[in-house]
């Protein structure tokens, strides 16, 4: 691909300086800070509406209008993920800027979502993902507002996706990257998740995730004591697994995490449980580590289930009839793929550039997110965040303050510009980025 930091050039952040400096350029990067009220007003518009993972339509449907009103032309699909247009040129090659929909909590009332005194957003969603989301429109209206930038198509595409938390399993990313999709046009994925600009995760941390359920016959806590309690089984089965030495990183090994993150089971304290089931979240560096911990589950439920089975079995024998043994399931309900970016990928290369022209000290980190997918096939892909401070993610105490968002915004879209004259050198030629 050709590349806008020539040879020539002393340094690339000097070469992105000339580029920022440009006229049409130069409005647009002004723009974010002209604007600032409605990029604010429109963050907290979309979080006060409810995006829980699998219930994002409404949400998604706020976003085509914003995006319609704005000029481009954007759709649904048929995944449930939002798909915009600046004009024309959507047969590619594209660059992609995407923000997940969807939250992990909900706002139970809009009301939920409230500014605070000192000029931070408070409520479910504010910063993962509505920083993203917030961002990807500020882009798209910055864009759309510029007659100069729109004098020819621009080849881009803002993406709204669905799936991204929890068991959503990466679902809209990864219909956007099926076979014959629109991934097949996408020459690199740019994806906005959360605030910070302090890192740039180029390699796509794997993950599994397993539930796990214990049946059992139940029966009266007092009657029928003794009986095989799937809580008891599913207890042992946890505390066996976090106790392994194969489930903690080794000191020269890669990094391995898990989490059990939800438990249920039972109808009241004096029931014994006919069915207990916890949901576990598995990650490794290396893949081969990662399908060990996927044994090693197998293992502490099989271990868990034969001894309480084998305990109740004793303290019936001899007396009456056991009233029954335990059974388990384990169901895998979602695997996101590893992969990574090339130390010299133009992709990183100009992001790079773009920091040091803004002054942003960024590290390389490896995470789970939504560039997982197109990482593990190859195609050029970033997460990075959108700017501004938060804190408190995947709580009911998160919260976004939008100090250093024009930062972040920049950031973005000089990227985006770089990407974009990779792929249309003629689009640099007439003056477009």
């Amino acid at each position: 691909m050709p590349t806008l930091l020539h040879k020539s050039d002393a340094s690339p952040a000097r070469a992105v300086s000339r580029l920022a400096a440009e006229p049409a350029l130069a409005s647009v990067l002004q723009w974010f800070s002209s604007e600032r009220r409605w990029i604010n007003e429109r963050h907290l518009e979309l979080c006060r509406i409810a995006a829980p993972t699998f219930q994002e339509q409404r949400r998604a449907e706020w976003m085509v209008a914003q995006f319609q009103a704005m000029g481009c032309d954007a759709r649904i699909d048929k995944a449930g993920n939002v798909i915009a247009y600046p004009r024309g040129n959507q047969d590619g090659p594209l660059v992609a800027l995407t923000a997940h929909l969807d939250t992990v909590l909900e706002p139970i009332n809009p009301e939920d979502i409230r500014p605070g005194r000192d000029g931070q957003l408070h409520g479910p969603g504010v910063s993962d993902n509505g920083a993203g989301l917030a961002a990807l429109l500020a882009i798209a209206q910055a864009v759309c507002s510029s007659s100069a930038l729109l004098d020819s198509p621009l080849p881009i595409v803002f993406i709204a996706n669905v799936g991204e938390e929890g068991e959503g399993n990466l679902s809209g990313m990864r219909y956007i990257c099926r076979p014959g999709g629109l991934a097949s046009r996408i020459a690199a994925f740019v994806v906005l998740d959360g605030p910070t600009v302090e890192h740039i995760t180029c390699r796509a941390l794997a993950s599994r995730r397993f539930e796990v359920t214990m049946n059992g016959p139940g029966g009266h806590s007092w009657s029928d004591h003794g009986t095989a309690n799937p809580v008891h089984a599913l207890s042992r089965a946890i505390a066996w697994f976090c106790e392994h030495p194969a489930a903690l990183t080794a000191p020269s090994g890669p990094r391995v995490s898990y989490n059990f993150g939800l438990i249920e089971g039972g109808t009241s304290v004096n029931s014994i449980p006919t069915l207990a089931r916890a949901k576990v979240d598995l990650r490794s560096e290396s893949s081969a580590r990662l399908d060990e911990l996927a044994t090693l589950l197998t293992v502490a439920v099989e271990h868990a289930l034969e001894s309480e089975n084998d305990r109740a079995a004793a303290l019936f024998a001899g007396l009456f009839s056991s009233p029954g043994r335990l059974t388990a399931k384990i169901r895998e309900i979602g695997s996101r793929p590893g992969g990574h970016l090339s130390d010299d990928a133009p992709l990183l290369r100009h992001l790079r550039a773009v920091d040091a022209h803004l002054g942003i000290r960024a590290k390389l980190d490896r995470a789970s997110t939504d560039a997982n997918v197109p990482l593990s096939l190859g195609i050029p892909a970033v997460s990075i965040g959108a700017g501004g401070q938060g804190g408190g993610a995947h709580t009911p105490g998160e919260w976004f303050h939008a100090d250093g968002r024009e930062k972040g915004l920049r950031r973005i879209f000089l990227t985006l510009c770089l990407l974009m004259r990779d792929i249309n050198p003629a689009a640099a030629a007439a003056r477009l980025v």
